[in-house]
C-alpha cells in the first residue's frame, strides 16, 4: 500500500510527514521512506491502536508505513488467532517449550533483560546498528512510549533466555520485538515459541490477532513470517486472507 502523508485515521489535524530517502535496511540495492506520525496526546492509545490496524509499525514513541517510491515488498502482516492451529513441526516446539515459564511484567527495562538483549545482538546482528546499544538506549526501546506496552519474560529454571516486547491493541496483540538467549535457541526455536505462545495468549483472551509488522517475502530473515497461517496481509487499504494473495509463490505481484 502507498500511504499517504496526510492520511490520518482519526483526526485531519494530526501530522503525518515522509522521511527523506536512507538506505533499506533490507535490499542494498534500494532506499526507503517511511510516513511518520508521533503518539502524543491523550488519544496515543486509540491512534497506535487504529494505525496498526491499518498496516502501521510502532517504534519507540511514533508509527510508521513504508512509503518507498518503487518497492512494495514490505507487507504489514496479522495472524488470525482463533483459527490458527500448529503444524506437526509447531506442534514439537511447543513440546520442546512446554516446561518454560511466561510472565507478564511491566514495561520497564532492567539489567537481566539488558544481559540478554545485549548477548542477542552480539550473536545474532553482529555489526548491526543495536550491537552498540546500551542500558540507557535499551531503556528507551522499552520504556519511551505512550500506549499500553507490557513483555513477556520466559524463564528456564529461574534463568530469563526470551523476552518479547508487544502492544496492547483492542483486537489483540502487536508484537514490537524479542530476543533471546542463543544458547537455547537451536534445540528449542525460541524465536517462533514466542509467536506460538502469544497466538494462544490471544486465542485464551478471546481476542482476534496478532500483528505482526511487516512480512517481506524475498528477504530471508523477514519470510519467515508467513509459517503462521492463516494470516491477512493490508494491502490497498484493507486487509485481505493470504489465500487470496498466492503466499507460497516465490514473490507477489502487487
Amino acid at each position: 500500500m502507498r500511504h499517504s502523508p496526510f492520511f490520518d485515521p482519526l483526526s485531519p489535524a494530526h501530522f503525518f510527514f515522509t522521511t527523506a530517502p536512507q538506505p533499506c535496511p533490507y535490499f542494498n540495492d534500494r532506499v526507503e521512506r517511511r510516513v511518520v506520525t508521533e503518539l502524543v496526546g491523550h488519544d496515543s492509545q486509540a491512534l497506535h491502536d487504529q494505525l496498526t490496524r491499518s498496516g502501521f509499525r510502532r517504534s519507540h514513541g511514533t508509527a510508521y508505513a513504508q512509503a518507498c517510491p518503487s518497492c512494495t515488498q514490505c507487507i504489514s502482516i496479522r495472524i488470525r488467532a482463533r483459527e490458527f492451529s500448529c503444524s506437526r513441526s509447531q506442534q514439537r516446539i511447543v513440546k520442546r517449550n512446554r516446561e518454560l515459564i511466561a510472565s507478564e511484567v511491566s514495561a520497564v527495562a532492567n539489567e537481566e533483560q539488558f544481559i540478554l538483549f545485549e548477548a542477542y545482538q552480539t550473536s545474532r546482528h553482529s555489526g548491526g546498528d543495536m550491537e552498540t546499544m546500551e542500558f540507557s538506549d535499551y531503556k528507551s526501546l522499552v520504556e519511551e512510549n505512550n500506549v499500553d506496552t507490557a513483555l513477556i519474560e520466559f524463564r528456564h529454571n529461574d534463568r530469563l533466555i526470551a523476552c518479547i516486547i508487544i502492544d496492547k491493541i483492542s483486537d489483540g496483540f502487536s508484537a514490537v520485538y524479542s530476543f533471546f538467549d542463543m544458547e537455547f535457541e537451536s534445540r528449542r526455536s525460541l524465536g517462533t515459541y514466542m509467536i506460538l505462545w502469544l497466538i494462544e495468549h490471544t486465542k485464551a483472551l478471546e481476542l482476534d490477532y496478532v500483528y505482526l509488522g511487516f512480512w517481506i517475502n524475498e528477504c530471508r530473515k523477514m519470510s519467515y513470517k508467513k509459517n503462521f497461517q492463516p494470516f491477512d496481509c493490508f494491502l490497498s487499504g484493507s486487509w485481505i486472507h493470504h489465500e487470496d494473495m498466492g503466499v507460497d509463490e516465490k514473490s507477489i505481484n502487487l
